[in-house]
């Protein structure tokens, strides 16, 4: 049974989010464990995995080229555009888990 579209597009945002947040969070930990500094390796984690996050929440790479072909090739435009939709709530949990790091720390992920 095929999940539907508004919960996929929910599961996405808060994957991207768990992504980011539990990402800079764990890698900290282990950042101190080791003697660097925590703060700082939060934003940098944080940023690097920016991309891993959205790949991860849209269910890898190859799911979304295939939504792609279906959509450009075969004429389904709406796969196109569901497609499109959940690219952008991955990366809208991506920002807001990013903000909240900033928030947090005090500082700012570039």
């Amino acid at each position: 049974m095929e999940e539907r579209f508004f919960d996929t597009f929910i599961h996405c945002y808060f994957i991207a989010f768990g992504v980011i947040i539990g990402g800079a969070i764990i890698g900290s930990i282990a950042a101190f464990a080791v003697g660097d500094a925590p703060v700082s390796s939060i934003t940098r984690i944080a940023n690097n995995l920016r991309i891993w996050a959205i790949v991860a929440a849209i269910g890898g790479t190859f799911d979304a080229i295939e939504n792609f072909q279906k959509g450009l090739l075969d004429g389904s435009t709406f796969d196109l555009f569901k497609q499109v939709l959940l690219i952008l709530s991955a990366m809208g949990g991506v920002k807001s888990a990013t903000l909240l790091l900033e928030w947090l720390i005090q500082g700012e992920i570039s």
